[in-house]
């Protein structure tokens, strides 16, 4: 574990007999922090999400009261998407470096996961806040070894996949190019849908022109075959329009689209609403509408993750992460309940593990944090009745 000031860790998890911290979810008002009852036109349960406590809750051996934390990797520098592999091995992206890193077993003495380079990607231009961003493995990585990639170069931001079992595999095969490029809002976020199809997040690069702009491809979600081509029955990519510069998106076991945008001077937590009910356009794309809306300072969230009925946003600027409760329908209820404030400093990526935890990346060597000697960090946050084992 880093050096900590004031923060009081006890108790273990169940998982491999790792100790992990725990870590009292802090709120200046508790009434502010807790979930409420959904919506009476919204269906299912409330989540069991930790309380919220005042003082650290070690001894009390309460499986309700806390959520877990543990460093499971240190000494990154910036890292940035994260994508898992069936056996649970984690595949994370350095923004400045262009390396793909493989996180997983053997644990060392400390606890911590082996970390090595599975690949590093020519071509990546690192200015701004560009650099080798999102990452997904293939639905079918266990025969064809290939992970798809986001990355900058210096005229344009591009998809590419890349087959990791080459020996030194390091040139990755472009599928989307041309995608607006800028010192800022770029997007990045990468992922393989419930439908089996291939999402991208990407940034309008400082223009909202992008944005509302049907023949960009900037300040949207787009969707694709993994050769690249719109999917059966779209004439487009487009998918979704409207956005300034989402690094993380997510599923919900339902199926509805969550993404985290910075609109003007808030962040926002944003569903993207289906056919039905979609604000049309000329080519039909569909609408992200905003659920829950923070402070710029309080937020800047990054990655955003989904385990049972709890959502997780991990933020640059607010050094937090926020649990947001769901509902079947794909609205939220309740105030969001932050933690984590300000222990770890910058938090950029956040993913759903196969064991039930979620991936939290800190992003404290990027250039705008203030590092610690043992940064950059990956995090393994346990929710109670929502963690390992559960999903």
């Amino acid at each position: 574990m880093p050096a900590d000031s004031g923060r009081r860790y006890a108790g273990r998890v169940g998982w491999k007999g790792v100790r992990v911290g725990v870590v009292a979810l802090a709120c200046t008002a508790l009434a502010a922090c807790s979930f409420g009852s959904p919506p009476p036109d919204q269906s299912g349960a409330p989540p069991k999400l930790p309380t919220p406590s005042a003082s650290a809750p070690a001894s009390s051996g309460r499986s309700d009261a806390t959520a877990t934390t543990e460093v499971i990797a240190s000494n990154l520098a910036a890292p940035w998407g994260i994508t898992f592999l069936r056996d649970g091995t984690g595949l994370v992206t350095e923004r400045k470096t262009g390396k793909i890193l493989k996180v997983g077993e053997p644990q060392k003495p400390d606890g911590s996961l082996t970390v090595t380079t599975a690949a590093t990607i020519k071509g990546v231009t690192t200015s701004g806040d560009g650099g080798l961003l999102g990452i997904a493995a293939s639905p079918h990585f266990d025969t064809d070894s290939t992970v798809f990639i986001y990355y900058s170069t210096k005229t344009d931001n591009r998809i590419a996949s890349l087959r990791l079992s080459e020996a030194g595999a390091s040139t990755p095969h472009v599928i989307v190019s041309g995608i607006p490029h800028a010192a800022t809002a770029n997007g990045g976020a990468l992922m393989f849908g419930p439908d089996g199809w291939l999402y991208a997040a990407t940034g309008d690069a400082g223009s909202a022109k992008h944005a509302a702009d049907a023949k960009s491809l900037g300040g949207k979600i787009l969707r694709m075959s993994t050769t690249g081509k719109p999917v059966t029955g779209a004439k487009t990519l487009v998918y979704a329009s409207g956005l300034h510069a989402v690094e993380g998106m997510t599923w919900d076991r339902e199926g509805h689209l969550f993404v985290v945008d910075v609109n003007g001077h808030n962040d926002e937590l944003k569903r993207v609403i289906g056919d039905a009910a979609a604000a049309k356009s000329e080519d039909d794309h569909r609408a992200a509408i905003p659920l829950l809306t923070w402070p710029l300072a309080e937020s800047t969230c990054s990655g955003v993750a989904v385990i049972g009925s709890v959502l997780t946003t991990s933020c640059l600027a607010g050094q937090r992460a926020y649990l947001v409760g769901l509902t079947q329908g794909g609205g939220t209820f309740g105030a969001p309940q932050p933690m984590l404030q300000g222990q770890f400093g910058r938090l950029r990526g956040a993913a759903a593990a196969p064991d039930g935890s979620v991936w939290i990346t800190t992003s404290n060597t990027d250039g705008h944090g203030h590092p610690k000697p043992t940064d950059d960090h990956i995090i393994r946050l346990v929710l109670a009745d929502e963690g390992a084992g559960k999903s």
